[in-house]
């Protein structure tokens, strides 16, 4: 059975399916010099690579890899996206990822998607644990990770192969218990 993704709505965004018309928003992603390095949104897309992009995100319900969210504003506009990712369901774990179009960026809309996220994550009854990966330097990313509860527990050392080049990463967790 494939995983139904739901709506979720928050005081100032909603986290939502990707339509065809977040083209705008990938391609704004995909020019920037890290979200590509990052995730798999694909460097300078056009609108086709956009768009396959986008029936990717609904293949991980498919496939059940998981959930990927447009993040999407008051109007109903995308300005990024947030996954919860289960490839550790099996061992009550899944891993959350974000990002932000450029323009979207420093107006708490991260922290704000995370906490709709991790407030929904934390009803599945299969999750103990939710977890986030971190770059160290990225200091927005691991503060958003904090206000929203996320605890650090450690660096975990050439954790992430990033343009080809071994990165370390901060390691965060929410137990969902301590959110039911």
């Amino acid at each position: 059975m494939p995983l139904i993704l739901p709506r979720l709505e928050g005081a100032a965004l909603s986290l939502r399916a990707f339509q065809s018309d977040d083209v705008d928003a990938i391609r704004d992603a995909g020019r920037d010099p890290l979200i590509p390095l990052m995730t798999t949104v694909p460097a300078g897309a056009d609108e086709e690579q956009a768009l396959a992009f986008i029936r990717r995100q609904h293949d991980r319900l498919r496939q059940r890899a998981g959930y990927s969210f447009a993040i999407a504003d008051a109007d109903d506009v995308a300005i990024g996206q947030i996954g919860l990712w289960l490839r550790d369901e099996r061992h009550g774990r899944a891993s959350i990822g974000y990002w932000l179009r450029p323009s979207a960026r420093g107006r708490g809309h991260a922290a704000a998607a995370l906490a709709v996220l991790r407030d929904w994550a934390c009803t599945l009854p299969q999750l103990n644990r939710l977890e986030l990966y971190v770059e160290p330097w990225n200091e927005a990313s691991w503060r958003t990770a904090e206000r929203a509860g996320f605890v650090r527990e450690g660096l975990m050392r050439s954790w992430q192969i990033v343009d080809g080049t071994p990165r370390d990463m901060y390691m965060y967790s929410l137990l969902t218990a301590t959110r039911r």
